[in-house]
């Protein structure tokens, strides 16, 4: 009995020291060391909604528990799955280590994937306080992203003003052919539903000139011709639309295939408006 007592006793001892030294391996881990094994060796390398890839990401965290980027890699396969509270939970995690470097992307999920639009505006108001107020995130300025929220919320005049200051910062910094096609169609959007159609129009037409087979823009440039009563030209637009849209021709950035856009067109509007012209 005794000699069974004292052998579990080493083992206990031998799995405990193995642990911690195991736990000391980690520990003793770079950040560098951390994102080769768990991310680029293991993370990167998976399907990106397999268990495997929370897996490595949960490793790597226990790790660095205080790494905020590993938590901003853990959420984002929750929100292109539609788990948006899921996701926000690490995403928060992140933004509360290192706010400055996540902040904006929150904002950006916040609009685009959990459409809590106030919430968005909430944190790139933080984030123009942070970073500046021309910064920009996923590929487009705070202010275009701004403008797609108030949209959303009803307010097209100050969705419009933010917008058009995105539009007018390019221009000036770039030049006109720098603009992005979407700034020019939610601009146009915006003047719509102000019942501003003839500077709609000019918005929807220049979206068109950047992107020839937008459906969308063609779309809502139909709806407006209808609206001044030029039946013809409308008729035209609508005929293109509906040829683009069958072609895939849409709103075509990189996270529209998991998330449908602001006023992203489906058929079923194409046909309603061919047949109430309104």
């Amino acid at each position: 009995m005794r000699y069974f007592l004292y052998l579990l006793f080493l083992l206990t001892a031998c799995s405990t020291s193995g642990q911690k030294k195991k736990e000391e391996q980690k520990q003793s881990l770079t950040d560098d060391q951390i994102i080769k094994r768990y991310l680029e060796n293991g993370a990167w390398r998976v399907r990106y909604f397999s268990p495997e890839y929370q897996l490595f990401i949960d490793s790597a965290i226990a790790c660095n528990p205080k790494m905020a980027y590993l938590y901003q890699q853990k959420s984002m396969p929750y929100f292109k799955l539609g788990k948006y509270e899921l996701g926000l939970k690490s995403l928060d995690k992140a933004v509360e280590l290192d706010p400055a470097a996540h902040i904006d992307y929150r904002a950006f999920i916040k609009c685009i994937f959990a459409k809590t639009y106030q919430e968005a505006i909430n944190d790139f108001q933080t984030a123009k306080k942070m970073k500046g107020e021309h910064g920009v995130v996923m590929d487009h300025s705070y202010d275009f992203y701004l403008g797609l929220c108030h949209l959303q919320l009803g307010e097209f005049a100050h969705a419009l003003d933010d917008l058009e200051k995105s539009i007018a910062y390019t221009q000036t910094i770039h030049g006109e052919n720098w603009i992005h096609y979407l700034e020019l169609f939610y601009a146009g959007i915006a003047l719509q539903e102000l019942n501003r159609h003839t500077e709609a129009i000019r918005y929807f037409e220049r979206a068109i000139e950047a992107y020839s087979s937008f459906a969308d823009a063609k779309y809502y440039l139909a709806l407006s011709l209808f609206r001044m009563g030029e039946m013809d030209r409308a008729e035209q637009m609508l005929t293109a639309c509906e040829q683009d849209f069958k072609k895939g021709y849409t709103i075509n950035e990189d996270n529209a295939v998991y998330e449908k856009y602001p006023y992203q067109i489906k058929q079923f509007y194409i046909d309603l408006l061919r047949m109430t012209k309104r």
